[in-house]
């Protein structure tokens, strides 16, 4: 049985993996990993069943409680909570105030995270390569094809939210990166700072969906075929670099749902030509500084990682 300020601390690293969460390139399981708590938030997923599910119908809530492992998930999901809505309406004003240096940060916390996730390949053959390069090609693909605004019908975002929370999981993989690539990441941030409800509450039905159904996929394909599964993963998040280029030129744009106009088709473009076409400066050094910085971030999280694991 653990202490009040046992669940206190779990509310604190729930904080952590939230700020994480909110942040392309930073996973969550990353955040779960260095703080001790990974292996326990695996088992509590799993712990949900169609046994402690069957405990809940039959009216025995205390032994439904225990066998999920109540009250760590309400501790956990609670800090996450309170660090999504808090660093949502941060994230939102810089984003509209600082698009450039936002987008280089992301930019360099993704290229570090794809080579940190590479690293996990024990053995570089022929199938491992041919993964990576299958997870860079269509991953590359999506990025053109997807527009930069998305369907906003709620079968989307039940599914944005489905895929985030698979890779939320998974050390190394950032669920707001995949929101980003589907062109959910700007929606659902609005949805949490504005409050919209309805939103959240079906984006989350997703999140519910996916954590108790694909990560158990996931986690079975990791074992299975941990080297082609983390190339392909690594060649997914290089791949998806095209979506996180700073500079931008708006082709066509549309509607939203509350009559204002977005960026609906985007390429990416040099610098210098975005300056031509815009008039703006192209910011070139604050982006490679934010860039490197982004870099730097990462790596910093893996030496304090490293660290707290040699103490152990």
């Amino acid at each position: 049985m653990r202490s009040f300020k046992e669940y206190v601390l779990i509310f604190c690293k729930g904080i952590g993996m939230g700020a994480a969460d909110v942040v392309p390139g930073v996973s969550g399981g990353t955040i779960a990993l260095l703080t001790g708590i990974y292996e326990e938030l695996l088992e509590t997923i799993k712990s949900v069943n169609l046994n402690s599910i069957k405990l809940f119908f039959q009216g025995k809530f205390k032994e439904f409680w225990t066998a999920i492992n109540g009250n760590f998930i309400l501790a956990l999901l609670t800090g996450i909570g309170f660090s999504l809505v808090l660093l949502s309406r941060l994230i939102t004003y810089l984003l509209e105030a600082f698009p450039i240096y936002i987008w280089s940060f992301f930019f360099g916390l993704v290229i570090i995270s794809s080579y940190m996730v590479s690293r996990e390949v024990k053995r570089w053959d022929i199938k491992s390569v041919l993964m990576l390069l299958i997870g860079i090609a269509v991953a590359y693909g999506v990025t053109v094809a997807t527009p930069a605004h998305t369907p906003d019908s709620n079968l989307f975002i039940f599914l944005s939210g489905l895929i985030a929370i698979s890779a939320m999981i998974l050390p190394g993989i950032s669920g707001s990166f995949m929101l980003l690539i589907m062109g959910k990441y700007s929606q659902i941030i609005h949805a949490i700072k504005d409050f919209d409800i309805m939103t959240i509450l079906i984006f989350g039905a997703g999140c519910i969906v996916g954590i108790t159904s694909f990560s158990r996929l996931i986690s079975w394909l990791l074992k299975k075929y941990h080297n082609m599964m983390m190339a392909l993963l690594s060649g997914f998040m290089i791949g998806s670099l095209n979506k996180l280029w700073p500079w931008k030129e708006v082709i066509e744009t549309r509607l939203n749902s509350k009559g204002m106009e977005v960026p609906f088709i985007e390429k990416s473009i040099s610098p210098i030509k975005f300056e031509f076409l815009t008039g703006n400066d192209a910011l070139l050094m604050p982006a490679v500084f934010f860039m490197l910085f982004g870099i730097g971030f990462v790596y910093g999280i893996e030496y304090l990682a490293l660290k707290l694991k040699k103490e152990k």
